[in-house]
């Protein structure tokens, strides 16, 4: 009964659960036929259902020969990212490896064995990756070829180096997810669905990388400390903290929020950046691939902040609020209404005796004058009381099972983005 009264609090959440259910997710989530694909790239939309939560759905979404573009960098990059996470291989074997990964695609037979990852599969059968990354267009093989490269090289520099500086952080995160910001930007233009610009203007498409990055960053404080992995940059956390992980101590608690809401503010100032790159983007499929995942950050960035829960356990946005959002966000204009409505929530919650509280509204004005309302807040969906009242009388019969919705579903509105 606890989801039932949740659920009941948020109306609107039941109605787009129903939506959704009913064949909504047909309009942002098509998709493809695997008898349509030979056998090496039906098995690598395999290896993409099993490695990703949050990225399946939406890349079988795109249009055209930029579905498999896109899916063959996402099972590249899997495969470095298991090499660089798995702490069985030693240093002098995985920096190796990393700076010449890039090298492994145009190997046929090149594949690594001794993994002990959960994600293993993508490096015990590279040769199917990389032969469909070969059977690719030679503009999409170098774009998938260059980032792998830069991102191999940034990954070994930061396995024995701590994130010291705010400089380092937006390094980091760059290497990790910036570079994967820029390199589907230029897959993008690269298939013509979007204009040359979207793949030239890096610092845009860094962005929306950092943007993510920092937001998964901030929400997995304590999932990170349990695992003995630190990202927060030394330079925010010394402040509040002899060690970071002081922070979850209750005695704590109120100079770890702080933290908390100086590194939210500074994610904050990626976003001007991200609506100006969403703006640019004319392909439908392109825009849902894009925009789900950042409206999907900043609702989770309202969610975390001034918020303790982020140092005792997970702080998670509701499904039925996941999926208004993958519903919605379809057009710019509807996006700016989402950023409006997120930062707001924000703004409200803005201690007067944070030490961040001026620099968190500062850049809320910013935020408020790209996406003001008016005529943009028209295209969020409203609904009639009328509507409201059936969804919370079908929800009061059917709760459970609406909570059984498919297993796919729910795990991405629940990955947010990983």
């Amino acid at each position: 009964m606890e989801l039932l009264r949740k659920w009941l609090g948020h109306p609107e959440d039941i109605y787009n659960l129903l939506r959704f259910k009913m064949g909504g997710y047909r309009a942002v989530m098509p998709r493809i036929d695997p008898d349509s694909l030979g056998r090496g790239l039906r098995t690598c939309y395999r290896y993409l259902n099993q490695t990703s939560r949050s990225f399946a759905a939406v890349i079988q979404a795109l249009d055209g020969e930029l579905r498999h573009a896109v899916c063959i960098f996402y099972l590249v990059l899997r495969a470095l990212d298991t090499i660089e996470d798995d702490m069985s291989i030693s240093l002098d074997v995985k920096v190796p490896m990393l700076h010449e990964f890039h090298s492994y695609l145009y190997q046929p037979e090149w594949k690594y064995m001794e993994s002990k990852e959960k994600d293993r599969q993508v490096l015990e059968d590279f040769p199917t990756i990389s032969m469909e990354f070969r059977n690719l267009s030679k503009v999409y093989q170098e774009v998938i070829s260059d980032i792998c490269h830069k991102m191999g090289v940034g990954m070994a520099e930061f396995l024995e180096k701590k994130v010291d500086s705010q400089h380092e952080w937006d390094k980091y995160c760059h290497y990790v997810a910036g570079l994967v910001g820029i390199g589907l930007s230029r897959l993008f233009s690269a298939s013509e669905l979007e204009d040359p610009i979207v793949g030239q203007d890096t610092e845009l498409a860094n962005s929306m990388g950092l943007f993510l990055q920092k937001t998964n960053i901030i929400r997995d404080y304590l999932e990170d400390q349990l695992e003995g992995r630190e990202f927060w940059p030394r330079e925010v956390w010394s402040r509040y903290a002899k060690k970071l992980s002081d922070l979850a101590k209750p005695e704590n608690i109120d100079m770890a929020v702080q933290c908390l809401n100086e590194l939210i503010t500074n994610a904050l100032h990626h976003v001007p950046d991200v609506l100006t790159y969403l703006s640019r983007l004319k392909n439908q499929s392109v825009f849902n691939f894009c925009a789900i995942p950042q409206v999907m950050a900043i609702a989770t960035l309202a969610a975390c902040y001034n918020n303790k829960q982020v140092f005792r356990g997970v702080v998670k946005i509701r499904k039925g609020q996941a999926v208004t959002l993958m519903m919605d966000a379809t057009n710019i204009q509807a996006v700016k209404a989402i950023m409006y409505q997120y930062v707001e929530e924000i703004y409200q919650k803005i201690p007067s005796t944070d030490p961040s509280s001026n620099k968190t509204q500062q850049v809320i004005a910013s935020i408020r004058a790209m996406s003001l309302p008016g005529g943009p807040m028209a295209s969020r969906h409203h609904y009639s009381p009328i509507y409201l009242s059936c969804a919370m009388l079908l929800a009061a019969l059917s709760w459970q099972y609406l909570s059984t919705i498919t297993k796919a579903t729910e795990e991405y509105v629940q990955a947010g983005e990983n």
